[in-house]
């Protein structure tokens, strides 16, 4: 989970003033300074920290504070409101141009990722129906233009590439070649440097004059910390950025960047890297983060990962077969492999409301679990997979046999898939009043 030990820590320094009926000032300000370590251990800026907590402080200490039936949940609503500003208060969405093609310029040092987050760009706007076009401008570094081409060839969308020629010249050709040829967007992926001189800003600041791109996003490692601000900082005073990228936010990140780079730079996130896969990029909401950090959840992104990757008609049919109680071990294979798709099941749990670091610690999730009852399954007839209750000693001993598991981890999947009927059952119940259409969610 990203920013898990900040989250940990500023849940940990808020629920003391929770646990209280009444709140003064010395609680406020005993609760700020765990928050302002916590923060500044996080490796966010200073001065941003400095005046953060001036803020949630002045506000926590208010007479409509004070006099509140709950001042703890007051004051931890202050902080999230806080928290969201900070990161930009709004999602920041791409400038796209009335008049296509729109030219998005990515920059970053060498490393930063932008090759793979071109890619990923690409995937998403082919999945909001658009016609992309990547651009290979990276002409230094062995191999950049090979990767590209591969990159593209997963996202299904073509590359342009001139050999080693001039950069500038290769961005002015690929314009001309997306106008002719129906591109709608144009994404340039730039040469990077192991640091910022004087030559690489240089041939980016030609290629932006030469092409006018109407976004150019700076890719971040965010596991750099502060020094992903700083290099933000440089590359908005010397070439001018309108967004940034920020990669790896899956990792176990101390978070310095995602809070401070806007408040640093006045530029937002746009977007976040959350694995490797092409589609692990994720539009940055500077709320849901915040609600995410304070142990409040991200249902928001949960349903939206679910709406994505999870087939409505097949979740309309599950419904009726629990209903009708005829969900049989095909099914439960079926749920795995949709609730598979939206990703990292520890980074689902996380968005969960109330599931902080220490909850979380508990629960033991195996990845390599899925792969494991899959293998089961499929070792199992058709006769077996639909009618479990004939599974007798024999039988397991046969399926643990054929799919190179124990006999345990037999028992132990048909645990499983009993509890998961009943609870899915009473799911169903429960949600028997809602709108009509909304998709019911897969649960292991």
């Amino acid at each position: 989970m990203a920013f898990e030990n900040l989250a940990d820590k500023l849940q940990s320094a808020l629920k003391k003033l929770t646990g209280k009926g009444k709140l003064n000032e010395k609680d406020v300000k005993a609760a700020m300074r765990e928050v302002r370590i916590a923060l500044l251990e996080a490796d966010v800026n200073f001065i941003v920290v400095k005046d953060l907590i001036k803020k949630i402080t002045e506000r926590a200490v208010g007479t409509e504070i004070m006099e509140s039936l709950t001042p703890g949940q007051q004051v931890i609503k202050i902080v999230n409101e806080e928290l969201t500003a900070l990161m930009g208060g709004t999602q920041s969405k791409i400038t796209m141009s009335p008049k296509s093609p729109t030219v998005i310029m990515l920059v970053g040092l060498q490393g930063s990722g932008k090759t793979t987050h071109a890619g990923k760009l690409a995937y998403y706007f082919k999945k909001q129906g658009k016609n992309p076009l990547l651009v290979a401008c990276d002409i230094y570094r062995p191999a950049a233009i090979k990767q590209l081409q591969v990159v593209g060839e997963k996202a299904e969308t073509p590359v342009f590439e001139y050999g080693k020629n001039d950069p500038v010249l290769i961005a002015r050709e690929a314009l001309k070649f997306a106008k002719n040829n129906n591109h709608d967007i144009v994404l340039i992926d730039t040469a990077g440097r192991l640091h910022i001189n004087e030559e690489l800003m240089e041939e980016l600041n030609s290629i932006k004059n030469k092409v006018h791109p109407h976004e150019i996003l700076l890719v971040v490692d965010s596991m750099t910390g502060q020094d992903a601000v700083n290099v933000a900082q440089s590359f908005n005073e010397q070439l001018g950025i309108d967004g940034l990228i920020l990669t790896k936010l899956d990792g176990d990140t101390r978070g310095g960047a995602a809070l401070s780079a806007k408040a640093i730079t006045g530029k937002p996130i746009k977007f976040s890297g959350i694995g490797e896969k092409l589609e692990d990029l994720e539009v940055f909401h500077p709320d849901r983060m915040a609600s995410r950090i304070l142990g409040m959840g991200d249902v928001l992104t949960i349903i939206e990962r679910a709406q994505a990757k999870i087939d409505t008609k097949k979740a309309q049919e599950m419904e009726k077969k629990l209903l009708t109680q005829s969900f049989t071990l095909d099914d439960y294979l079926e749920q795995l492999e949709q609730v598979k798709n939206m990703g990292s099941l520890q980074d689902i749990l996380s968005m969960i409301p109330g599931m902080n670091a220490k909850k979380m610690s508990g629960i033991q999730i195996d990845e390599k679990q899925i792969p494991r009852t899959q293998a089961i399954i499929q070792s199992m007839t058709p006769e077996e997979r639909s009618k479990p209750s004939i599974i007798n000693a024999s039988r397991r001993k046969r399926i643990a046999a054929g799919s190179g598991t124990r006999i345990q981890d037999v028992n132990q999947l048909l645990k499983s898939y009993e509890e998961l009927k009943k609870l899915m059952k009473q799911m169903t119940s429960m949600t028997k009043g809602m709108k009509k259409g909304k998709i019911k969610f897969p649960f292991m």
